[in-house]
């Protein structure tokens, strides 16, 4: 017996698209292809473009003009900058966000992005202009081969070589990077392509004959699931950016619920499942909580609910929950058994396998179980002093405090990302925004740009540190002008706190190129910005005050820059490489052995 699966992202209510004049299918007025490249982007419900114009993609920018299209094109300072705003608001929503650069350079600096939205199975469309088609392979101005550049990752490349095939080409891309595992396309267009007249249909029939995303639930597989869960004393959820994706939050708080299990998420699982919940764990993995840790050392069972069982959770994959029965839920089939070789498993998506699951699960009794964790929480709770200085964990605590979950959080890498996910709770999906899988620097701000175009009724903060923000910051101007009241808190440290932390730990404190020395002003730096503002924030006392000074201004973006103590460590903290029983709680008294895995 089978039960077909979705694959849709987080279906998204199409009665909300704008309004479009749909020219005829077949077209009897010639068009240039960028204006039929704009009419099927507005045929997609795209709302916003991110990008920086160039020669090779001049057509394309001058058809947003000649269309008189709805579509908002966003100039950004850097294209790197646009595929993070294009990947927050990718987040937020579930719709593919869309990147528009030239050819050469504009169409390299988008690679980090790309990597990053790839990673993190983030739905995106990235259109590039290229040099004419006679010219392709021959070093022309500004030529790059970015279809082989970007192959290993994107979802799917394109390289348009007939104008009337840009129609089709287009709804194609929106489709591969929505179902399934979502993730980025590319569509490489040469300026002669973009330029030629089109006579397509505006809505053609798509030709994938090899990309079959559609799964059948095998039901079979998760009555097994459903067995093992009823004789499960000591169980644990486990869910990630999987579950996140497919809006399975809440069929994973009534399973959790009827099971009494407790549940723990990944970095970028957060929000799947309430954090103030008496369930939840919080996070695990190398700076999850010492009760998350140590609930998978001791569980009788695991089951991931879309987390791939990456290495930060993981540790030392012989050694992780050797002794529990181990459970796979995921929509990628190549993602069983990758990591860890599990007893049970199911493909498809998350949402509609927990949904069938739900239904032949039964009560369970893990009142011991429940008892224990919650001393686990009592005796490992997760702390700082507040004497001696500035310190990330009381900024991110009290802005926990002050937003209680109702606001965005977006991140960079680092210190305080791993602090932020601490301290910061999430009950609600799409509210946690954070590079993950390719621990992107410089992604936060911009992040937190694209999900403020997608959720312009909410607070939207971005956490980032002074290394970071220092790659990306010339956003500002973006936010600027679109007056956009996102807020920036800068934890300065004057450090690349991580990498310090790990040459301390590790390297007998030896620092190399770590030292930051050289950061600007940045409260003074917002305030160059017509429209911005800056507060310096240097004592703990004024923590709540400038955080409710930042809250109150909407009329631009902000900058706290937060002078924090120079050396502080996070933990609890799994070194690279161990296991999760070798879980340090508190700092060690001596230098430790070099970790085999990367910050």
């Amino acid at each position: 017996m089978t039960v077909k699966a979705g694959t849709e992202f987080n279906k998204v209510d199409t009665s909300s698209k704008p309004t479009i004049d749909v020219r005829p299918l077949v077209n009897p007025e010639v068009m240039e292809g960028a204006q039929a490249l704009v009419r099927r982007l507005e045929m997609e419900g795209v709302e916003y473009i991110w990008g920086l114009s160039g020669g090779a993609a001049i057509p394309i920018f001058d058809a947003l003009v000649t269309t008189k299209t709805k579509i908002k094109l966003i100039l950004v300072r850097h294209e790197q900058g646009a595929t993070h705003m294009a990947d927050g608001y990718a987040r937020v929503t579930g719709k593919p966000g869309v990147v528009l650069v030239t050819s050469g350079p504009g169409a390299t600096n988008t690679v980090t992005g790309i990597m990053t939205a790839h990673m993190d199975s983030v739905p995106m469309i990235v259109i590039t202009g290229q040099t004419i088609s006679s010219m392709l392979g021959k070093d022309a101005f500004q030529e790059t081969d970015v279809f082989s550049l970007t192959m290993p990752v994107v979802k799917h490349s394109y390289l348009i070589k007939q104008t009337n095939d840009i129609p089709r080409i287009v709804k194609e891309a929106f489709h591969i990077s929505q179902t399934g595992r979502p993730g980025p396309v590319l569509i490489d267009i040469p300026k002669d392509v973009s330029s030629g007249p089109c006579t397509a249909s505006l809505d053609p029939d798509m030709d994938l004959p090899g990309y079959h995303p559609e799964q059948e639930l095998k039901v079979d597989n998760i009555m097994a699931i459903a067995e093992a869960l009823s004789r499960a004393k000591r169980p644990v959820l486990l869910v990630g950016h999987g579950a996140v994706i497919a809006n399975a939050h809440n069929e994973i708080r009534m399973l959790a619920e009827k099971l009494k299990a407790p549940v723990t998420s990944t970095l970028l699982g957060k929000g799947a499942f309430p954090e103030t919940h008496p369930l939840s764990l919080g996070m695990l993995g190398m700076h999850g909580t010492a009760y998350a840790n140590k609930a998978m050392v001791e569980c009788d069972l695991v089951m991931s609910i879309g987390s791939r069982y990456d290495d930060r959770i993981v540790g030392q994959p012989m050694r992780f929950c050797r002794d529990a029965v181990r459970i796979h839920i995921d929509i990628d089939e190549s993602e069983i058994h990758k990591m860890i070789r599990v007893h049970h498993h199911c493909v498809g998506d998350a949402r509609e396998i927990l949904t069938e699951l739900y239904k032949h699960v039964t009560d369970a009794d893990t009142s011991d179980w429940v008892k224990l964790l919650n001393g686990y929480k009592k005796k490992y709770p997760l702390k700082f002093r507040k004497q001696g200085g500035l310190k990330m964990q009381h900024v991110l605590d009290e802005l926990n405090n002050l937003t209680r979950g109702q606001a965005i959080i977006t991140t960079d890498v680092g210190q305080h990302q791993m602090w932020a996910a601490q301290f910061c709770k999430v009950d609600e999906p799409h509210y946690w925004l954070s590079s993950g899988g390719a621990g992107t620097m410089g992604f936060g701000f911009p992040a937190a740009i694209g999900a403020q175009f997608a959720r312009p009724d909410k607070q939207v903060w971005a956490i980032v540190g002074d290394g970071g923000f220092q790659m990306t910051m010339t956003e500002m101007a973006t936010a600027c002008v679109n007056k956009l009241p996102v807020k920036v808190i800068v934890l300065n440290n004057h450090y690349l706190g991580m990498v310090r932390q790990w040459q301390e730990l590790f390297f007998e404190d030896r620092k190399s190129g770590v030292d930051l020395e050289g950061n600007p002003d940045f409260a003074k730096l917002a305030e160059c910005y017509k429209g911005a503002r800056g507060f310096n924030l240097k004592r703990p006392a004024d923590v709540k005050k400038i955080l409710k000074r930042a809250m109150e201004y909407n009329e631009g973006p902000c900058v706290i820059n937060a002078e924090c103590l120079k050396v502080d460590n996070v933990y609890p903290m799994i070194p690279a490489g161990r296991a999760l029983e070798d879980m340090l709680i508190d700092a060690p008294k001596h230098a430790l052995e070099k970790p085999t895995g990367s910050t």
